[in-house]
């Protein structure tokens, strides 16, 4: 559906199969890659509940759990101009994790709001 991703790439990753990404939050994504003309390879995509509330923090309703939520495997430059093109792509979340070996970071990005029950806009460190 969208030529840069797969639906494995963003498919939960405790094995339920499940892959439901918002359309619209993919269209901006989609959006994003052509403009910067670089992989975004997707470490993290959709979380089933469960999964959600073994990994992270945010619990078994985490931002993944809403198909409107990304982790993108990035550093360096890439890292920075995806930071700064996902902002202009009006992605209210933004994680940023760009300390210890390259293949342990990532840019969080996700396209929730207030009203969603999440308080946007933020950016935040892990």
């Amino acid at each position: 559906m969208w030529e840069h991703f797969t639906v494995d790439e963003l498919r939960c990753k405790c094995g339920c199969g499940k892959a439901d990404m918002d359309p619209h939050f993919m269209n901006k994504l989609h959006a994003i890659r052509k403009t910067l003309d670089f992989p975004l390879p997707v470490s993290s995509g959709f979380r089933c509940s469960d999964y959600n509330q073994r990994v992270s923090k945010t619990g078994a309703n985490g931002p993944h759990t809403t198909g409107r939520a990304v982790d993108i495997a990035i550093s360096g430059k890439e890292a920075f101009f995806l930071v700064q093109y996902a902002a202009n792509f009006h992605m209210q979340g933004i994680g940023v994790k760009q300390s210890g070996p390259n293949e342990q970071r990532f840019i969080h990005l996700d396209d929730l709001l207030e009203k969603d029950g999440f308080p946007r806009p933020r950016i935040w460190s892990y």
